[in-house]
């Protein structure tokens, strides 16, 4: 009998996280749809590393903060491939002010992206994921989301309210084989970190054990085993990935 054709959607997938998070999963016999909607070139390069390891890469770039798109894209999954085995909430948007400062519209689309997003995309998967009765539902939270930080309340609350979804749905899924997990990393280089200030960079490395930013490469081989067979019996963590700045 032949080998099922595993298929895996990561959104925000055009750089950083995203693109780390599809280059591990990637491998030959499994599918990866590559979502963005702000990056599009930058996503088509994400296929082409992805390909590169032997995976088939499909851009399929819609808004996860728009209903009616995501269930169009994932009707356009359901009639081919036909199934989703893994799904990646990776999307996510930053608008920090201090609470005193933030407008409503800067609360209101960082929650959009970061926590709608993801539940408009679970609810649309789990319909194939069930009837599969197998899934990997893997959404990226952040070390903010447990310990706070100032100037970001809505990005905090954001990635707070994905750990309660995460261990809901893992509650609601799991006798259809169907784990839900979240990963949580601290400081990671990225473009963000890379452009904040030597003296900001100098105050967060002291917070932080192992003295260094972590990697998106890092970030991306905790998905990988959450999302592969190898985590099987694990469902509605939060695995840290902080360089030892949070240890709950």
């Amino acid at each position: 009998m032949s080998q099922v054709q595993r298929v895996a959607l990561v959104t925000g997938a055009a750089r950083g996280i995203g693109r780390a998070i599809a280059v591990a999963l990637a491998k030959p016999g499994l599918t990866i749809y590559i979502n963005d909607v702000a990056n599009w070139d930058e996503a088509a390069y994400t296929c082409s590393l992805v390909e590169a390891n032997g995976a088939q890469a499909h851009l399929l770039p819609f808004d996860v903060t728009h209903s009616p798109s995501v269930e169009q894209a994932f009707a356009q999954i359901a009639d081919d491939p036909g199934r989703l085995d893994i799904l990646v909430n990776n999307a996510g948007i930053t608008r920090d002010n201090l609470i005193a400062r933030m407008k409503e519209e800067q609360w209101e689309q960082v929650l959009a992206v970061n926590l709608k997003g993801a539940f408009n995309c679970i609810r649309a998967a789990v319909r194939l994921m069930l009837k599969q009765r197998y899934g990997r539902i893997i959404n990226i939270s952040s070390v903010v989301a447990v310990m706070g930080n100032a100037g970001q309340v809505n990005y905090a609350a954001s990635k707070a309210g994905l750990i309660g979804l995460t261990k809901s749905v893992a509650r609601e899924l799991a006798s259809r084989h169907i784990t839900v997990n979240a990963v949580a990393p601290g400081f990671i280089t990225t473009e963000m970190t890379e452009n904040l200030p030597e003296k900001t960079k100098a105050e967060l490395l002291a917070q932080i054990p192992l003295h260094r930013f972590g990697t998106p490469e890092e970030v991306a081989q905790a998905v990988a085993f959450l999302a592969s067979d190898h985590a099987a019996y694990i469902t509605g963590q939060v695995l840290h990935v902080n360089g030892g700045m949070l240890m709950p």
